[in-house]
C-alpha cells in the first residue's frame, strides 16, 4: 500500500525539538541536495575525544537567543554552495517536527547570515513524503496550530 504524501510549502515554521528550536523560518528548495542550518563559530575542540561546538541564533518565540552546542557526533562533508563554491562543512543529525511527524535528519552548519531563512531544507529531507507546492507556505505550521486549537 502507497504512503499518502504530504503536501509543504515553498517555506513552513518548523521546530527543532533537540536543539529545544522553536518556531524557526524553513525554506524548502528542490535545487538543494541536503538541508542547511545557519550557525555560527564552529570549531572542534579535543585531540582524543573530539567535540564539535557552534552557536545556533534564533528567534524562540519572541526572545532572540544565542545557544552554543557541543556534540562528539558529527562529520565532515564536501559541498557544493548555491554559488557554485565547493567547501568544507560540518554534518550534524537531528529530528524536525513537521505536520506531527519527527523526522531525523542530517543539516550541514553554514553561515546563512545573508539569507532570509536559516533553513534550508532540501531534497534529501523531502523524500521523507513530501510533494512541493510553491505556491503554498507554512503548512505545517497551520496544520500544528489547528491541531492546538482543538
Amino acid at each position: 500500500m502507497k504512503k499518502e504524501k504530504l503536501t509543504i510549502g515553498r517555506s513552513d515554521i518548523i521546530d527543532l525539538p533537540d536543539l529545544k528550536i522553536f518556531k524557526v523560518k524553513a525554506k524548502v528548495d528542490t535545487g538543494a541536495y541536503s538541508c542547511s542550518i545557519h550557525c555560527s563559530d564552529p570549531k572542534v575542540t579535543g585531540k582524543l575525544r573530539k567535540k564539535l561546538s557552534f552557536t545556533l541564533p534564533y528567534f524562540n518565540g519572541k526572545q532572540k537567543e544565542k545557544v552554543v552546542f557541543q556534540t562528539s557526533d558529527f562529520s565532515e562533508r564536501t559541498v557544493k554552495s548555491s554559488f557554485g563554491q565547493v567547501e568544507k562543512r560540518f554534518v550534524i543529525k537531528t529530528k524536525v517536527l513537521v505536520f506531527n511527524k519527527l523526522i531525523e535528519t542530517e543539516f550541514t552548519l553554514s553561515d546563512r547570515s545573508n539569507m532570509k531563512h536559516p533553513i534550508l531544507l532540501g531534497r534529501k529531507f523531502l523524500m521523507n513524503g513530501f510533494l512541493v507546492d510553491v505556491s503554498k507556505f507554512n503548512l505545517s505550521y497551520k496544520h500544528k496550530r489547528k491541531s492546538l486549537n482543538k
